[in-house]
């Protein structure tokens, strides 16, 4: 929508619409266009980050158990925001590590751990996903020389298509495996043959897939040249 017809529908000055709509594109939900803004996310909200916590998490655990095993001590990694992630993090707090995050939840985990060097890339707080995301996050980024990165996803598919609910999360994570040496997407099963609202990688961008248990059409995505690792396989 444009600002012209906001301000009209609205009854409400043209500066009134700009300040609310630069505090919502700070809040994750639009992104500032040219004259207007778009939204930035789909309409099906996402669950908080805390009830995402409580699903499948035994899955996640094991998942993050087998992305652990893929560290080298003294590595620099980069966790994501999401609920696996969080769960990467409680298994490499012992680790010897740089750890880059821009997660409020991999931070609160990481944040009494005497092993790692702990980097939030700060930005703006998104409260649905625990994250801080936008372009002050993206710019931080740059500073860093990243061994791998692990990325959430919401949803993929067996052609390779990996997205997110919110575009500017999208951003993040898109930056993320752009300046990584290795890219990791972990995912629980249920995540597969899911669409969402902003596609963030495709196959030719990830390295390794770590899923809790396989499933034949994963040989998909191997054709893509995805290696897909099977958590339940690895972790005995």
């Amino acid at each position: 929508m444009s600002v012209q017809e906001l301000r009209e529908r609205l009854g409400v000055s043209e500066v009134t619409i700009r300040k609310d709509l630069s505090f919502l594109e700070e809040q994750g939900y639009l992104i500032r266009t040219h004259g207007g803004a778009r939204l930035a996310e789909d309409l099906g909200r996402l669950q908080t980050i805390s009830d995402r916590r409580e699903v499948h998490a035994e899955e996640k655990h094991l998942i993050a158990r087998a992305a652990a095993s893929l560290i080298n001590e003294g590595d620099t990694i980069l966790i994501d925001a999401g609920s696996t992630c969080a769960a990467l993090a409680h298994a490499v707090r012992d680790m010897n590590l740089r750890v880059i995050t821009n997660s409020l939840d991999v931070m609160v985990e990481l944040a009494d751990s005497h092993s790692i060097s702990l980097h939030s890339v700060g930005g703006s707080y998104r409260l649905d996903a625990g994250s801080f995301i936008g372009p002050a996050a993206e710019e931080s980024l740059q500073q860093y020389r990243i061994d791998t990165c692990f990325i959430g996803t919401p949803a993929f598919t067996g052609g390779g298509i990996f997205s997110s609910q919110n575009t500017i999360e999208s951003h993040f994570k898109r930056q993320a495996l752009k300046i990584s040496n290795r890219r990791i997407i972990l995912s629980d099963h249920t995540k597969y043959d899911k669409t969402t609202f902003s596609v963030f990688s495709r196959a030719e961008d990830i390295d390794i897939l770590v899923i809790d248990h396989s499933l034949e059409e994963l040989e998909k995505l191997r054709d893509l040249g995805i290696e897909v690792l099977i958590a339940d396989e690895i972790i005995l």
